[in-house]
């Protein structure tokens, strides 16, 4: 469960990231790159989440499966 509530924090806390634009002087058009340079930061992120999403399931799943054999011993 610690590992979901980290990864939703990672995703929220990415969006932040990728959405937050440079403080500029000129106010400018262009969707460029250089306007928000936190993006390498944000895909990071949203890397690091995933992983842990990946990893929450594959344990959840092995949790389930050993309650369910030890249920059925009984």
């Amino acid at each position: 469960m610690c590992l979901l509530l980290m990864a939703i924090v990672l995703f929220a806390v990415s969006a932040f990231f990728y959405s937050y634009p440079a403080a500029s002087e000129g106010v400018t058009l262009s969707a460029g790159l250089g306007n928000y340079p936190y993006r390498a930061i944000a895909l990071t992120f949203v890397g690091f989440g995933s992983a842990l999403t990946v990893i929450a399931s594959i344990s959840y799943s092995k949790r389930s499966k050993n309650l369910g054999n030890s249920s059925r011993q009984l």
